[in-house]
């Protein structure tokens, strides 16, 4: 049987896995999914049944809470943050299998035919002898970011279970659509009222993040002109294929799946349509803010050029900022990072510091000035079926959470 270091970590996290709360990018209500509501109350009873004081869920479906300070001295005031939603795969009837002293063999996902096998996802081979959660192959765990909400919840009932252990003020907060990049955008940072805070929204042991994308979507829409193929010549305007050769005109190489590190991309990630009209989105990465300019600048003279070989006006484009490299927003701030490293070397944990290939909410929050770099949560192969977390993963992140609050609540 599977031993617990944190009692109810892991039923907390096979509870809100199970619950339905994939966002819709397409939606503009709040939140974008009415799904995301169910956990969001869930937890708001679990946060006062734990005792916490001033608990809320705004008309912004964001959910906050205060542990009050124990402390005979002022300290700053540290906020603990993740988001609910999970992401665009699908996310109904999520069925979790536990996997007790895993033994590195390939690891079969419910009846299907799909399985986790280290040949194909190597991450497997850090695992060997610990409890894994997977999924059954149907449906995506929800790790990203349900273990973050589980920790989070875990270490307050551990703080609360041992009135012992003196702590500051700690806030938290559980928030929608951060899949979507919009649920952070309406978070009121001044009511908040933390000094900095972390999103536990990162992936494996170690992770600590405070650089990331500036990132932008495209929406582009293409007029066609459609009419019968035996009188088309230099009459149709097929918009699937003017939208195959604007793609065409942008860098070859400049692609997801061909770029790494801090080389920026631009990514179609759907396209649909008929010869009278196409739709055309787009992700615009890059680290840097120059270059990440640069890009959104190249997209509009593309589709200025297309509409010159069109003649007229076919191809429009509307541009989206959706958050910036959250590196510039810390650079005063660093001290924030500091005691998360500071943190996990203590616990014997090497802090991972790498540049990452897309964003949390902290860029948002950190923009808005609530410092707020992200740090592991734990799983691996996020947003589809191959997804899965270590349950002793998880339990060392609850203890980053306590040995920051330790740190932080030390008297000067």
């Amino acid at each position: 049987m599977t031993t617990e270091k944190y009692s109810g970590l892991l039923d907390r996290f096979l509870s809100y896995v199970k619950i339905e709360t994939r966002s819709d990018p397409e939606s503009e209500a709040v939140p974008s999914s009415p799904k995301e509501l169910a956990l969001l109350k869930q937890l708001q009873g679990e946060l006062a049944d734990l005792g916490l004081s001033a608990v809320k869920l705004d008309d912004n479906a964001i959910l906050t809470a205060t542990l009050p300070s124990n402390l005979d001295h002022a300290a700053p005031v540290m906020g603990w943050l993740a988001h609910v939603d999970t992401a665009d795969f699908n996310a109904s009837g999520v069925n979790p299998q536990v996997i007790e002293d895993y033994d590195g063999q390939p690891i079969k996902l419910g009846a299907g035919t799909y399985q986790l096998d280290p040949a194909d996802f190597p991450s497997l081979t850090n695992y060997r002898g610990q409890t894994l959660i997977t999924t059954d192959g149907t449906t995506l765990l929800g790790a990203d970011d349900k273990a973050g909400v589980a920790e989070i919840m875990t270490a307050l009932a551990y703080l609360q279970a041992h009135p012992e252990i003196k702590h500051g003020e700690i806030k938290v907060a559980f928030t929608p659509d951060e899949e979507t990049g919009t649920g952070a955008s309406r978070f009121n940072v001044k009511d908040f009222g933390a000094d900095f805070a972390y999103t536990v929204d990162g992936g494996p042991l170690g992770e600590l993040e405070y650089e990331t994308f500036n990132a932008a979507g495209a929406e582009i829409t293409i007029q066609g002109k459609d009419v019968h193929t035996a009188t088309a010549k230099g009459v149709m305007v097929n918009a699937l294929q003017v939208a195959i050769d604007l793609q065409g005109m942008l860098p070859a190489h400049d692609r997801p799946e061909k770029t790494a590190g801090r080389e920026g991309f631009f990514h179609l990630y759907q396209l649909d349509g008929t010869v009278d009209h196409a739709r055309m989105l787009y992700l615009i990465r890059d680290h840097d803010r120059q270059l990440f300019e640069a890009r959104k600048q190249a997209l509009r003279a593309v589709v200025a050029d297309m509409n010159a070989r069109l003649g007229e006006e076919r191809v429009t484009l509307k541009l989206t900022d959706q958050y910036y490299n959250l590196k510039d927003a810390l650079a005063d701030h660093m001290e924030v990072v500091d005691l998360a490293k500071q943190a996990m070397t203590e616990l014997g944990i090497t802090p991972d510091i790498y540049p990452v290939r897309g964003g949390t909410d902290g860029s948002t929050l950190s923009y808005m000035g609530l410092p707020t770099p992200n740090i592991f949560a734990g799983p691996e192969n996020m947003h589809a079926r191959f997804e899965y977390v270590s349950l002793q993963t998880m339990e060392a992140a609850v203890s980053v959470l306590l040995k920051m609050n330790q740190l932080n609540s030390q008297a000067d």
